[in-house]
């Protein structure tokens, strides 16, 4: 990867791409990442999301999404913690316009919500959004 693309990623994941790198170094194709290095990959993947983390440690993306699903399925099943949602509600005036609209939201780790709106303005929309993505960290 060239200087230029190198200084655009984060911190942690150009870290992490350094020491992939210097291991790539010392051990000849094809032998396997160790686990720990596949660990850090899957972690920054669930930051950064499977496309671009793979792209900037040069490694396979279909490995990498398998690996975070794994991991994603095996610490949902085995955490009551993250199943377990908030619940927020919006107190919705009914003199309010009559728009109506249904939300996604999907984070990198594989939470998902849906919610089917009608008559709710945009800051409303705001403190729901926000208490998904930072109920999440």
């Amino acid at each position: 990867m060239n200087a230029r693309k190198t200084g655009d990623l984060p911190a942690d994941l150009e870290s992490t791409r350094r020491r992939l790198e210097q291991w790539r170094q010392r051990h000849q194709a094809p032998t396997p990442l160790p686990e720990s290095l596949w660990a850090e990959a899957v972690k920054l993947a669930g930051r950064y999301g499977v496309s671009r983390t793979a792209r900037a440690l040069g490694v396979g993306y279909y490995s990498l999404r398998d690996r975070v699903e794994k991991e994603t399925s095996s610490s949902a099943a085995g955490s009551p913690a993250r199943s377990a949602a908030p619940f927020l509600e919006l107190a919705v005036s009914p003199h309010r316009g009559a728009g109506e609209c249904i939300l996604e939201w999907e984070d990198a780790g594989g939470g998902k919500m849906r919610v089917h709106l009608k008559g709710v303005e945009v800051p409303d929309l705001v403190a729901l959004s926000r208490s998904f993505w930072e109920g999440r960290r």
